[in-house]
């Protein structure tokens, strides 16, 4: 029997300020899917500190992050992107937790732990004032989303 590939699923973001929680709102959705049986998926509510690396083990194949991104997009558009889009000089594209999502990734590329595919899938926000709820835009996104993270798991 083959080994069940590993893919850790990562949610990023505050959830008082608004559509910057969408990570972790698609996290909650996600774990109320049933998970793929020939894979071995773990899905992560990282908060507003993704410090990747402490997540990420030796044994974890691929690593899906989820974020709110400015891309120049209307909010709730869905973008998929690898880390050297983050790990550029570029500023076309910017997680909203950059420095931390920037320096996690640099740091597992350099030190030799980065799974071998990253993937970060980032919506674009709409409002990122004080609040406990999604805009309704980005809301609406929430079940393509999971779609959209699901079909990257079962692509492991």
């Amino acid at each position: 029997m083959a080994k069940k590939r590993r893919v850790l699923v990562i949610g990023v973001g505050n959830m008082l300020k608004r559509d910057d929680g969408i990570g972790v709102r698609a996290i909650e959705t996600l774990q109320k899917e049933p998970p793929p049986e020939e894979i071995d998926v773990e899905f992560i509510d990282a908060g507003i500190s993704p410090d990747l690396a402490v997540f990420v083990d030796a044994g974890i194949d691929k690593l899906i992050v989820i974020d709110a991104v400015q891309a120049k997009g209307k909010p709730g558009t869905i973008y998929r992107f690898t880390p050297d889009v983050f790990l550029s000089e570029s500023k076309e594209v910017m997680s909203l937790h950059d420095l931390d999502l920037r320096s996690s990734l640099a740091q597992m590329r350099l030190m030799g732990s980065q799974p071998s595919e990253v993937i970060v899938i980032g919506v674009q926000p709409g409002e990122m004032g004080w609040g406990l709820t999604l805009t309704p835009d980005v809301e609406a996104k929430l079940p393509e989303l999971a779609r959209v993270v699901m079909n990257e798991v079962r692509q492991a």
